[in-house]
């Protein structure tokens, strides 16, 4: 019995090959009974069944074996649940029959609250409050539901039968085969799935909407959703069928089941889950509804849905072996989103907008208490953590980075042939280094090796001496500091023009190359006047490598005035931004500088450029409050004027014709505006605001640029001016729309008065916000800081025992901590979480308070930096 303890695989002498599951659901007493027969075959000597189960009970006399091969039914002498493990260990008192048998359990459980296993959402119909039953079962809760082998390797097929009231819909990953009534209640019988592996079996019950359409060959896809919101699936339901088609192309190997459901529950943890046949979404990952959505509702709604729709390949048909290798499931379905995206929507530039993921990838992989791509798991409760920036954004990187390597039509193939290969069956990430290394011919797995085993990243200083060009890669970290990585970095260059591209393997530590020979000019004056003169040059050509770039000064000067001639792509007016940004922080480049470069970026108008130098300005705000409080706001009055230009340009009011992009530039920008105090902007909003306030049809606040009005609003709230707060409060107990709810609860906690601050905390925490939205309220001001601390003491054990299962209590963590910048605040949290970490957030928590070290770093540093106070006042008071 001891010696399956604490281990973090089950033990392989059985293997399960088909379930027959069955459960009954009571919606109102929250609770379920259920019976599941499983088909073994027991392959090696034992007289012990161990498998998974959670937060069920098993009577003693409800679990029984029988072999094929003999006519005895075997019953357990003993039935042990080990909950600190979630196994169910069966020990028999005589050793098992080799060969297949069945293995029938019978098992009660609750309905929970916790948006795991099999759980209960809430809804409204006709004004009366119902639950639903809904599984949530990635990475390990199907176990919660059925006593099971909860392990991706452990793949099986489904038979899955239900019985619930007759009133109601029942789903699951196959098609219905026959409903038997009986009275108020019913049966329901599925057909059989192919194989699976348990995180993918999925059911949802209760009362709901659907619209229709079918794939060219035939397979029939539907949006479910509340009764009355069936409009707002249909745009989804357009860009599931076109992606199916485009998917079943591009993979050379068709969606494998014969119908596709997709549907929206209310009360969702994660943003969606690509459970075979049957996906399930929040409501604002899936609906999208014309008058109240605005245009980035509308490219989360397409990149969801194709995310969750490249899982059906890559996931649910290939499945990884064990959860190290999650970043195949993860970061092949982020890459392959935007694949799918921008062939349906090209005018969104989508992927200029994957340097949003880059970045994020990048910013997390910054950190010493980063995790390489594939990370050792030892335990169930390590799992939840790494569905993280790594996983998904670090993990699409790479494989962009690789694609862009290989080339386009290399990788297509090779990608066809490994699917083709491990159809129905798991994969390791060697599998698909073999399968690219085959098509391509090229050393795939030693190249990538270094980006997927270790953690980190490189920055590639470079510089320009006697006309040679001196390349050096070094483990970049936010800190500062001198991390040991080193990696096999694709670097491409660009020199004066996009005309030639150049491209090397940067393998040792340094190289250096002559400017004259390899890139066929000069760089910053020479004497031979036969080769031309070269402006500038650019590393990392359109940011497809996973690394950060440092100039020395001459070919940053030569950057910065190309930036201002805008002869740079966006791609790479980004790259230099964050690139320089990311080095300010690490104190590698003053703030002068970097506040110098941002200013080249005055008439920038592309919109992931602008909404990247939107997002460092206020960092860049906050963290000079902290280190330089006399230069506050002139520093603000800088950020005011450097936003002008795109302000006006916009304006306020959509124009004929125009496009989704400047549509999620306007509201990004006139938000910042209103952060940074510009009164014009607030004045404006706040009329705007009251005006939709009597008419919530006023033309005068589209969706596009509601939540800037919303922020704005929050500008002037305080303790003794509140009408703001309550008109807020107000919209959002009257909208039934998911998306409308974030909206408002995201635009709150800008306020400025602490004392409000606390009471939308509060709220945070009341009824009246569900568990999966709390998180949407926690970003909050500058001056909110210390009371939303107080706030997260206080409440810690409520919000623990609350969201103590899932991800989102690390965001609780992540949110709170991270924007402080003293060392003493670092030692105070650490402390307080000495006595109350869980295994689930002790990476977030330890990545957290480096965060908050590596603000009081910077701080030094800006506070030293010595032409700061003179270098801001020119830049606020420039006239341009």
């Amino acid at each position: 019995m001891e010696q399956f303890r604490g281990q973090p695989r089950l033990p392989k002498f059985a293997v399960p090959k088909r379930y027959d599951i069955s459960l009954k659901p009571d919606l109102v007493a929250c609770n379920f009974a259920g019976s599941v027969q499983i088909d073994l075959d027991i392959i090696d000597a034992t007289n012990f069944i161990v498998l998974n189960a959670a937060d069920l009970s098993v009577a003693h006399g409800a679990v029984s074996f029988k072999s094929q091969t003999s006519t005895k039914v075997l019953e357990p002498t003993k039935v042990e649940m080990v909950e600190e493990d979630e196994i169910l260990v069966l020990e028999f008192s005589e050793v098992l029959p080799f060969g297949m048998g069945v293995l029938a359990i019978g098992f009660d459980g609750t309905l929970n609250d916790k948006m795991k296993g099999f759980y209960r959402s809430t809804y409204e119909h006709n004004g009366e409050k119902r639950n639903m039953a809904v599984t949530q079962f990635e990475p390990v809760d199907a176990r919660r539901c059925f006593p099971c082998w909860d392990e991706p390797a452990c793949k099986a097929t489904f038979k899955i039968t239900l019985d619930v009231p007759s009133d109601l819909i029942a789903l699951s990953n196959m098609p219905v085969i026959e409903e038997k009534l009986n009275g108020n209640l019913k049966t329901v019988f599925y057909q059989e799935s192919p194989i699976m592996s348990t995180y993918l079996v999925a059911v949802v019950i209760g009362l709901f909407d659907y619209v229709e359409d079918h794939t060219p060959d035939g397979i029939k896809v539907r949006v479910y959703c509340q009764v009355g919101k069936a409009n707002q699936g249909k745009f989804a339901l357009d860009v599931a069928v076109k992606t199916l088609g485009l998917y079943k192309e591009y993979f050379a190997c068709p969606y494998s089941l014969p119908k596709l459901d997709m549907i929206a529950i209310p009360d969702f943890a994660a943003g969606a889950m690509e459970n075979y046949g049957l996906v399930t979404y929040r409501e604002t990952a899936l609906l999208y509804d014309e008058k109240n959505s605005a245009a980035a509702n509308k490219q989360r709604v397409t990149t969801v849905v194709a995310h969750e729709l490249a899982h059906q390949w890559f996931g649910n048909l290939v499945t990884m072996e064990w959860w190290t290798h999650l970043w195949l499931n993860e970061g092949f379905a982020t890459w392959v989103s935007y694949l799918a995206s921008d062939s349906l929507f090209p005018e969104w530039k989508v992927w200029t907008q994957f340097l949003d993921e880059s970045t994020d990838g990048l910013r997390l992989d910054g950190l010493a208490e980063s995790h390489p791509i594939e990370v050792e798991i030892n335990h169930a409760g390590e799992i939840d953590e790494i569905f993280d920036a790594i996983s998904y954004r670090k993990g699409a990187s790479v494989i962009r980075m690789l694609q862009s390597y290989l080339g386009a039509e290399c990788f297509q193939r090779s990608l066809a042939s490994y699917i083709k290969k491990h159809a129905c069956s798991n994969a390791r990430t060697e599998d698909l280094w073999a399968a690219l290394e085959e098509g391509s011919g090229e050393p795939v797995n030693k190249l990538m090796n270094s980006w997927t085993k270790q953690k980190g990243y490189p920055v590639v200083s470079v510089k320009i001496n006697n006309q040679k060009l001196e390349f050096e890669q070094s483990h970049f970290l936010s800190s500062g500091a001198q991390g040991d990585g080193q990696w096999i970095v694709p670097i491409t260059l660009c020199c004066g023009s996009y005309d030639t591209r150049h491209n090397f393997l940067l393998q040792e530590k340094a190289e250096s190359l002559d400017t004259k020979e390899f890139l066929g000019c000069c760089v910053g004056g020479g004497n031979d006047k036969s080769i031309a003169l070269c402006s500038w040059i650019k590393l990392n050509v359109d940011q497809t490598g996973f690394y950060r770039v440092k100039y020395d000064e001459k070919l940053a000067a030569g950057l910065r005035s190309a930036i201002e001639k805008n002869s740079l792509s966006a791609t790479d007016r980004f790259g230099i931004l964050d690139d320089s940004f990311a080095l300010c922080m690490a104190c590698q480049l003053s703030l002068t500088s970097l506040l110098t470069l941002m200013g080249a970026y005055r008439e920038e108008l592309d919109y992931t450029v602008l909404s990247n130098l939107i997002t460092i300005s206020h960092k860049v705000a906050r963290i000079a409050a902290d280190a330089t409080p006399e230069l506050q706001d002139d520093i603000k009055e800088f950020f005011i004027n450097l936003f002008q230009y795109s302000a006006e340009k916009l304006g306020w009011e959509p124009r004929p014709g125009e496009g989704h992009l400047d549509a999620m530039l306007r509201g990004e920008v006139l938000t910042a505006l209103a952060v940074f105090g510009h009164d014009l902007t607030i004045n404006e909003a706040s009329r705007r605001f009251h005006a939709f306030l009597n008419d919530r049809d006023t033309p005068l606040l589209p969706p596009d640029i509601r939540k800037a009005a919303y922020v704005a609003v929050m500008q002037n709230v305080t303790s003794s001016n509140r009408s703001g707060y309550e008109s807020l409060l107000r919209v959002y107990r009257e909208t039934d729309l998911s998306l409308e709810k974030t909206r408002i609860l995201g635009s709150l906690p800008s306020c400025r008065d602490p004392d409000i601050i606390l009471e939308v905390l509060n709220f945070v925490l009341s009824s009246e916000v569900r568990s999966q939205d709390a998180i949407y309220g926690l970003a909050v001001s500058r001056e909110g800081r210390e009371t939303s601390w107080s706030w997260l003491k206080k409440n810690w054990d409520y919000i623990s025992k609350t969201w103590g299962s899932g991800f989102l209590l690390g965001r609780f963590v992540s949110a709170i901590v991270s924007p402080f910048a003293s060392f003493e605040k670092a030692a105070e949290v650490e402390e307080f979480f000495e006595t109350r970490a869980k295994p689930s957030i002790a990476r977030t928590l330890k990545q957290s308070i480096e965060r908050v070290q590596i603000n009081a770093k910077w701080i030094q540093s800006i506070q030293n930096e010595k032409h700061l106070a003179d270098a801001v006042k020119e830049l606020a008071y420039r006239k341009y």
